[in-house]
This record gives C-alpha cells, structure tokens and sequence, in this order.
C-alpha cells in the first residue's frame, strides 16, 4: 500500500555507523533508523546475540515464562527505577498500554469517562489510541471519529496543564515526551519534567512519559528524564531498544505497577525470546562500551559544530539537541534537504517541515561527527542558494 513516500535507493548492507546500497555506494548514516540502530549496523554482539537465540528457540508465547524475558525486564527496570514491565513489538504497542493503564487508574478512582492530558505537536503513534493522543491535525485527518479521552495542553506548558487539572475532574494522567521527536526536536524547559512530577502527585495523576526515541542512551542517559532526575509512574520505550529487532516496553511503578491483571492485556509476539535476548545484549553493549558517555559526548561536539558553522546563517531559526538528538530548524519548509545530504552520501531527514533531524548511532566518532556536520551545513548553503 502506498504508506510511504520512499527514496529511490535500497541499501543492502550495513557495518558500523555506514550503508551500502545496490551499487555500492557507501553512505554516513545519521539517522540511524529513525534513533532505532543506537548501535550501528551489523554490530557483532548483537549479530551473535541474534543468531546463537535463533539456533535455540524464538516463540513459545506469553502462556509460559520467558527466562530471557524476566531477565530483561528486570534490568529495564533497575534502569529506569520501574518495578514492572509489559513487553511489546512497537512503541505505538507501548503507549498503547499506558493509555490502557491510564484508564484503569481513572476507574479505580470511580471516575466514569477518565481523561488524559497529551500534547499539542506531539507523537505517540498510528493506532488508533496512539493517533488520537498525537498532538497533530494532518495526523488525525480522514480516520475520524478518533478515540475520546485526550485533552490537549501546549508542550512545556505547566500553568495550562495546572488549569486543566483544577476544572476537569475527569483527569486522571499525562502522556508527554521528555523531548519532542517528531515535533522538531523540541527540548523544553529545564524543570519542566520536575515541575509536572508536583502536579500528578497534587493531583493524583500517573506522570507517563514516551521515551520511545528518547530511551536506550540516545540523550546521553538510559532515559531523558534522568536529566531531571525524576521518576515517571509509566516509561514506554522502543526503537533503539533492539537494534533493529521489533522490540516496545511499558515500564510502570507505584499504583501503575499492580493495575494491569492476567487477562487485562496481552501481546502473542511481545517479549519473546529472540527480541528480549537482542534487547538484552543492546543494553550489556551499551553498558560495557560506555556508550551512554559517547552519546553525551559525541552529542556536545556535534551540536557545538553545526553552531559554529551555521550560527549566522541567514536561513537558520534555530539549532538545539540533546546527547545524539539533534534538530537544525531552518526559517522555511526544507524536505528536500534530505536530496541534497542523499546526493553527498549523508542520511539525515526533515520533520516538522521546517527542522533538520539528526540521530546517528552512539557508536559514532569524532570525525564521522565533524562530517555530519560539515555536509549538513553545506546542504543549507546549497538549499538557501536555490
């Protein structure tokens, strides 16, 4: 089905941060699947990790323990400081289940029609719980009526979300982003978080937080709220978590922890053994190659480089990031700017219409970083000279 506006390239093999397409030409990828490959391409732990499980066992459903799975979800949540977890194939799937989980809080509080406060500009996924939480009319359009439930609030906004709690007692979480991914990288205050933890706790409210692009080390910590070192009741997490193997999880605690019961959700695929022992070897990499440091670090010099050479650039609104999330917003639409970075082998893409999105793997280094930055900046010369 025509669902996506494809590039006319193929790529057929990947090492590392590089990609290969039919003809062999190699290519920098700075998008690393959309923040899903942290790791690169062909990384040889998780090419081990993969194979020596597909040699062994991939499914026996969730009717039975899943050691591979147990052992995951409780390194997750000694990361994130969660209790529990519900394993899943997408981070649509995981938010799927803190709106589930929301809801369920609403009705242990007796209230009828419960109601969760999201974004405007926001991204939470296609389903159709997820679009309908989506802060974004283009998104909603033609798949009316969407699920009811979901009250909007500006991003980085805590004087509305205030409001809305005092006069709507059909309240009963927030779902928000740490960091707007699809939205243009958009990074808000710096106790915006913290700020929002005062109001579900004045409230009672489950604090949800979408860290499906933000999680597994790509701002520089496991989870972007751990630079405001808060604890969320529900993280749901994925992309960069397998690698590339199809891999969502809802991490919960407190009240969140105990709402879900034997029968009130479920996934065939979710946690099996294959993408659980992948997603567990992502981790023990990431852990034992100081990638977390890396990402911080490599993220700093990246976002110091495109400053200096686009700063005063007359097309140039704006150039923010956070570890190896990175956003150049330009003054005008620029999508084919992703043409220009194709034609000089960079692979980088435009969201929000107007902001360069950048995201390689943790594993890049200083010199790929100053490539990235030199050929992007080029690419805006060129586009603003059209």
């Amino acid at each position: 089905m025509a669902t996506y506006a494809r590039k006319n390239i193929a790529f057929v093999r990947g090492e590392g941060v590089w990609l290969w397409d039919q003809n062999d030409q190699k290519y920098l990828d700075a998008l690393s699947g959309i923040a899903v490959c942290g790791l690169g391409h062909a990384h040889p732990k998780i090419t081990s990790a993969i194979s020596g499980q597909a040699e062994t066992l991939l499914h026996t459903s969730n009717i039975y323990r899943i050691p591979a799975q147990e052992q995951l979800g409780k390194k997750l949540c000694e990361l994130g400081n969660m209790e529990r977890a519900f394993f899943c194939n997408s981070g649509a799937e995981a938010n799927e289940a803190a709106i589930k989980l929301a809801r369920l809080h609403g009705h242990s509080k007796q209230i009828d029609q419960p109601a969760i406060i999201v974004c405007k500009n926001s991204f939470h996924g296609r389903t159709l719980a997820t679009l309908s939480a989506t802060g974004s009319r283009k998104a909603h359009a033609g798949f009316e009526p969407l699920v009811t439930g979901f009250v909007r609030t500006p991003y980085n906004d805590c004087e509305t979300v205030e409001r809305i709690c005092d006069t709507n007692s059909n309240v009963c979480a927030i779902l928000v982003e740490p960091i707007q991914g699809e939205g243009g990288i958009q990074i808000p205050d710096q106790d915006y978080l913290s700020r929002l933890r005062v109001i579900c706790d004045q409230y009672d409210l489950l604090m949800m937080l979408d860290e499906v692009q933000t999680g597994t080390g790509r701002t520089g910590k496991w989870f972007a709220c751990q630079h405001q070192q808060i604890t969320p009741d529900v993280i749901t997490t994925a992309k960069g978590l397998g690698n590339g193997v199809p891999i969502g999880a809802c991490l919960a605690t407190g009240q969140a922890a105990n709402l879900f019961g034997p029968g009130s959700h479920g996934s065939t695929f979710g946690g099996n053994p294959l993408a659980c022992t992948a997603a567990l070897a992502v981790l023990e990499t990431i852990e034992q190659d100081s990638l977390l440091a890396n990402a911080a670090d490599k993220g700093r010099l990246l976002l110091e480089s495109l400053q200096q050479k686009l700063d005063n650039h007359a097309l140039v609104k704006d150039i923010r990031g956070c570890g190896l999330m990175i956003g150049v917003e330009l003054k005008t639409a620029c999508t084919e700017i992703v043409d220009l970075a194709i034609e000089r082998n960079l692979l980088i893409n435009v969201t929000a219409d107007k902001v360069i999105r950048i995201l390689p793997p943790l594993i890049v280094a200083d010199q790929q970083v100053e490539q990235i930055a030199r050929i992007t900046a080029e690419c805006v010369d060129v586009f603003g000279n059209r």
